[in-house]
């Protein structure tokens, strides 16, 4: 038998576990002992759609909330020479020569067709506008504070527009109003489920803890509210927001209404919990020891039911997002000079438009992007606060 630290074998400690490696037979085994948080890490690690999930949230996230960066044009810049131009061609070769050069454009003329009255563009091959990176534009303030004037790119020529996902009736270039937009619609379902997870936490904590004709008579409000369809509530809650009101107002209603639906179903989760969480023990001796309700619910209950409410918050934003482009799709949610995925999405509601200008649906695309991204996050949370289930 080798003693620690011999030359036969030999045992190393760790801080995090134990690791054993045997010299003489060259076999090294490696043994680790991980905390819980440890192990939740990993999980959501070893989910690979839930990590690209996640940072691709986090660009979206970024790219907004620096929109006026990251955006070529603010939202409200038109251009009606350019009216429903198509996305342009970012180039790296010229096609008549075959020369190689630094990304650039050909600019689109627009001519009327006599027979159908539509405006058809084509490229102007004679003019070649290089594009530039950090290029000064329009003054904006980044996070609403710091007046900046720089774009990450934008036309070399000012006189010529550059439309990566073309433009829209008035001339305003789609890219940069569907980052705008995005500050619009992805703070929609932050705020709201901010205060879903506010209110159904709280009440439904109550009504599982307390009981009796409390519980009783949140249950049956609960149910009267699901009860209906979730589109038409939303849409009749919506329509009764007074329209003399500013849009930073009718925001702030948007809000309010789809978290109003939202909370019940969260809700209800956390009482089947707290119904759950009562009966244990240390709830029990933290009665008897003559603690207050208040604490209780903060020292015991909250803290075992948060990895819960965290997934369930998770899954619920995405639709809350739904909700507003939903909303602001049939005209009754934000309003303009305010932009959101919704509302860019409502030139497209006519076939119309949808055969002519394709490209009108990009802002569906941002948002089909922002669910499934949030749908996978969700479904790595819920596996990744359960570390010992396969």
């Amino acid at each position: 038998m080798n003693k620690l630290g011999g030359s036969g074998g030999e045992r190393r400690f760790s801080f995090f576990g134990v690791r054993k490696k045997n010299i003489e037979s060259g076999i090294q085994d490696e043994y680790q002992l991980l905390t819980v948080r440890q192990l939740m890490i990993r999980k959501f690690l070893r989910n690979r759609m839930a990590l690209l999930s996640f940072i691709a949230l986090v660009i979206i996230y970024l790219v907004t909330l620096f929109a006026g960066f990251f955006a070529p044009y603010t939202a409200r810049d038109a251009d009606s020479k350019l009216t429903y131009s198509p996305p342009m061609t970012i180039r790296l070769q010229d096609p008549e020569t075959g020369h190689f050069h630094l990304p650039f454009f050909y600019p689109l003329r627009g001519k009327r067709n006599m027979e159908t009255f539509q405006l058809e563009y084509v490229e102007e091959r004679e003019k070649r506008i290089p594009i530039q990176f950090f290029v000064k534009g329009e003054p904006y303030k980044a996070l609403g504070i710091i007046a900046w004037d720089v774009h990450l790119f934008g036309s070399s020529d000012p006189e010529e527009r550059l439309h990566i996902m073309g433009s829209d009736v008035r001339g305003r270039d789609l890219f940069s109003r569907i980052i705008y937009g995005g500050q619009v619609s992805l703070s929609v379902g932050i705020f709201g489920v901010l205060i879903t997870i506010a209110v159904g936490s709280v009440i439904g904590t109550l009504s599982g803890y307390y009981g009796g004709v409390f519980d009783n008579v949140v249950q049956r409000v609960i149910e009267t509210l699901r009860s209906f369809p979730q589109l038409p509530l939303w849409m009749a809650l919506a329509a009764a927001i007074p329209p003399q009101w500013p849009p930073e107002w009718v925001y702030a209603g948007i809000v309010v209404v789809l978290a109003f639906i939202n909370w019940t179903g969260l809700s209800r989760e956390v009482r089947g919990l707290v119904l759950s969480l009562k009966e244990r023990d240390y709830v029990h001796a933290a009665e008897a020891s003559g603690a207050s309700t208040a604490r209780i619910v903060r020292k015991h209950l909250i803290p075992n039911m948060a990895s819960h409410i965290i997934v369930t918050a998770t899954l619920a934003v995405p639709v809350t997002i739904l909700g507003e482009s939903a909303l602001s799709f049939l005209g009754i949610g934000v309003r303009p000079p305010m932009v959101s995925w919704g509302l860019l999405l409502n030139d497209a509601i006519k076939i119309q438009n949808i055969v002519l200008y394709p490209w009108t649906l990009f802002p569906g695309l941002f948002i089909l992007v922002a669910v499934i991204a949030y749908n996978f996050l969700g479904d790595g949370l819920r596996d990744m606060v359960d570390p010992f289930s396969r």
